[in-house]
This record gives C-alpha cells, structure tokens and sequence, in this order.
C-alpha cells in the first residue's frame, strides 16, 4: 500500500474504522487486527469503487463487512474449545483496553446488540443522516428511524445503573 494512498484515502476517515473496529472487538490485540485488515482491504478494494455513493459510505460499507466476516471467522474457530472460559478470560483481562470508563461502559452496551444493530447505532452515533445509513445497511430510512429508537431503549436499559 503506497503511504499516498494511505495519507490520502484512508487516514482521514481512520475515525470511522476505528469506531467499527473496536465495536466488533474485545481486545487490543484483535482491534488492530480488525484495523489493519480493514485498511489492506480497502487498499485493494479501491478500484471497485464506483461512486455510487461518497467515498465515506463505501469506507462504511466496506469496514463492517470486513468486520462481520471476521467475527464469523473467529466465531467458528472459538467452536473447537471450550470457548466460555477462553472468552471469559479474555473479557476480564481485556477490560481496560479503552481507558475512558463511561466510552467503555457505552461499548460494552453496544457490543451486547446484534451485528447490524450496533452498525446502526455507530453510524447514527457518526452523525450520518437515516438516508446514508438506510444505504450503507440496505433498508429504508424510515426502518432507520425506528430501529434507532428501539436501539436507545435498549442500550438505556442496558446502562441503567451502570453509569450515574
């Protein structure tokens, strides 16, 4: 990857694969992984890119798929141990990755949603409008709406208590 590109292409939209990177992580360790994958894909993605859309909804689209696919992966590969205690361990050890409390307490929250809910909820938390994020999951934007609000109720349950 020529560092042009990187500078140019990648960097300033580094806030949007870090975000979607460390939702779908529970460790340093993986969230760099995450990182640097999302950035070798996109990296050999850029010519598909067909401005359809902005370069930072592609980014978006591009970054959690990635990020799915290697959940999945690892989903798969946790399968052949006994992976309760395997997770626990790493959970308990990996809790202070992030270091500001109420941001981790917030990502913790989100992790506990479903894939493409916590997809929403980071997009919308970006500031995107319901239309882009309708285009980067693949529904409407009135879908969007709703899910939105469902997901606040959810992660304020969730919170409650946990942040004062």
């Amino acid at each position: 990857m020529s560092s042009d590109f990187y500078t140019s292409s990648i960097l300033p939209y580094s806030g949007i694969i870090i975000k979607i990177c460390r939702a779908y992580t529970d460790s340093q360790e993986d969230f760099e992984d995450y990182y640097q994958e999302v950035c070798l894909q996109i990296w050999r993605s850029k010519d598909n890119f067909r401005g359809d859309s902005k370069w930072s909804t592609w980014i978006y689209r591009l970054s959690l798929n990635i990020c799915l696919t290697l959940v999945k992966k690892k989903r798969k590969t946790h399968q052949y141990y006994n992976t309760e205690n395997i997770i626990q361990n790493e959970l308990t050890e990996d809790k202070t990755v992030f270091s500001d409390e109420d941001l981790s307490l917030l990502y913790e929250a989100i992790k506990q949603l479903s894939e493409v809910d916590r997809a929403v909820i980071l997009l919308y938390l970006e500031e995107k409008p319901n239309k882009e994020i309708a285009e980067i999951i693949g529904t409407t934007p009135n879908n969007i709406g709703v899910r939105i609000s469902r997901i606040k109720e959810r992660l304020k349950k969730i919170l409650n208590g946990k942040i004062n």
